[in-house]
């Protein structure tokens, strides 16, 4: 057993639960960079890490019933054969090239996971505009499912995670809320939390029978995973989230840069740039977009005390 995997799998099960991430986008880069395990390895002993972390907190979602089970049951349909079909997919790759290209897949997703994370940011802060007339304010409409979307979205998020471990949780939530927008952001984590279980297992299930599983591995990190899921869990109301999700998405585009071969002074010059270019760029439109609000609140009030004057 490697104790430093036990110290690495508390703080990736810490920031799963502070932000609700799937640990392949963290986990398995690490696992390439700092302890070097092969590619296929890594995404095959993160996939069984996983499925163990992430009962955890679909329990709590299906406890506090903030999860639409109909559309777990369309995403399903979707992603659970393409998981199995995603890890055979490994199999077929040239024995002298699996190495390289699984790196270049994960680097993509990695690439594709920062990205929706930083959707999600955005779209969490402008579905939230307390508008005299906007959707703040109005009743939300009843959820009806849209199956065949539902159902391709769940293909493409299995198929990714069967190839390389990364959840794409963000994605699923991003592309849900763009489907549903009726769904609260609970429901939207929980909903992709419970789907992503099965997913998962099927994910794990392909490469037990065809990819290389290390069992050692996998043991040592969830040694310490899992109760750093649950602290993790615990500190999600107290911790600043906007700023874990920054990072995180700074940290997953530098990984996913080098993966894809990039030298490391133009990573490391990537992740500066958007250290700082980024978190300008994202508190001004902060403050542009509070400032709009500041004003449509302002105009509504005038409006409502017009109103009233009017009527008296």
């Amino acid at each position: 057993m490697e104790w430093s995997l036990s110290v690495v799998g508390v703080a990736i099960g810490v920031l799963v639960g502070l932000t609700g991430m799937g640990g392949g986008a963290l986990m398995t880069p690490i696992l390439v960079f700092f302890f070097g395990v092969d590619a296929l390895t890594a995404i095959s002993s993160d996939l069984v890490i996983s499925l163990f972390m992430k009962p955890f907190g679909s329990i709590v979602h299906l406890v506090r019933r903030t999860v639409d089970l109909r559309l777990v049951g369309l995403l399903c349909a979707g992603s659970v054969p393409a998981a199995f079909v995603g890890a055979l997919i490994t199999t077929w790759l040239p024995d002298d090239s699996v190495q390289s290209v699984l790196l270049v897949l994960l680097g993509c997703a990695l690439l594709l996971a920062a990205a929706g994370l930083i959707a999600r940011s955005w779209m969490q802060m402008t579905r939230a505009r307390p508008l005299g007339e906007g959707p703040a304010r109005m009743a939300r409409p009843a959820t009806r499912a849209r199956p065949l979307p539902t159902v391709l979205l769940g293909a493409a998020a299995g198929l990714i995670v069967g190839l390389t471990s990364v959840g794409a949780g963000s994605i699923v939530i991003v592309t849900l809320l763009l489907l549903y927008p009726a769904l609260k952001a609970s429901q939207l984590v929980g909903t992709d939390l419970v789907q992503a279980v099965p997913l998962v297992g099927s994910a794990a299930l392909g490469h037990a029978l065809f990819g290389s599983v290390n069992l050692g591995v996998a043991g040592s990190v969830l040694i310490g995973a899992i109760p750093g899921v649950l602290l993790g869990a615990w500190l999600s109301s107290r911790a600043p989230g906007g700023i874990i999700r920054r990072a995180l998405a700074i940290l997953l585009m530098a990984s996913g840069l080098k993966l894809l071969g990039l030298p490391t002074p133009v990573v490391i010059g990537a992740g500066v740039a958007a250290l700082v270019l980024g978190n300008v760029l994202w508190i001004a439109l902060r403050s542009r977009f509070s400032a709009s609000l500041r004003a449509e609140r302002d105009a509504a009030g005038r409006s409502e005390a017009e109103g009233s004057t009017t009527g008296g």
